[in-house]
């Protein structure tokens, strides 16, 4: 069974809960607004806050940024990689991870997608570390779909294309999902993961 490249559990338990809300609500802000438009002043309002009590967690713009990202793969860690590590048959597994990051997604955080959209604003050294951060996620589900593969279960798939391939796939819910819409986050995710699998797998 795949593990994932490092274990971020006991740092994101580090987090205290006023500091997850400076994240999640500035994940939110720069979600909405992008990266550029979003000032200092922009996040510490939604908080309810002074510039001076935000700078008590976070150094600069792009120092929050950073966090931000190391919180939303944090979160992928603790809320889906290391539950689906104690699932040993691997079709279930993806299933799992699928529909678990799709639910996350959905949540309204806005952390784990940022992950995507805005890592051009870090720096160098920056953007090497939350690199490295998620290829363990994407080596996590290639290592599960290589297991399906020596299963005869995959289809004539790369399973690095496929493996990035989910992985954009639900990343860019926050683009599209309602909160208010007529589908819920449950019949979404499963319906994500059901695409998913007739993409990869043999009927």
């Amino acid at each position: 069974m795949p593990k994932p490249e490092k274990k971020r559990a006991q740092a994101g338990a580090a987090i205290d809960g006023r500091a997850a809300e400076v994240y999640q609500t500035a994940a939110r802000i720069i979600l909405q607004k992008g990266y550029d438009a979003t000032s200092v002043s922009d996040i510490a309002d939604a908080l309810g806050i002074t510039k001076a009590g935000l700078y008590h967690y976070i150094s600069g713009k792009t120092e929050l940024l950073y966090e931000i990202m190391k919180f939303g793969l944090e979160e992928l860690d603790q809320q889906v990689m290391v539950p689906a590590q104690a699932i040993a048959d691997p079709e279930e597994r993806l299933r799992f991870v699928i529909s678990t990051h799709a639910r996350l997604v959905m949540g309204g955080e806005g952390a784990v997608t940022i992950l995507v959209d805005e890592a051009r604003a870090l720096s160098p050294a920056q953007n090497r570390k939350v690199t490295k951060l998620k290829r363990g996620y994407l080596d996590f589900i290639r290592a599960t779909l290589d297991e399906l593969h020596a299963q005869g279960k995959l289809r004539g798939v790369n399973t690095t294309v496929a493996a990035f391939s989910i992985i954009g796939s639900i990343n860019w819910l926050s683009r599209w999902y309602q909160a208010d819409g007529p589908l819920g986050k449950t019949g979404i995710a499963e319906q994500i993961a059901d695409i998913a699998f007739h993409g990869v797998l043999h009927a």
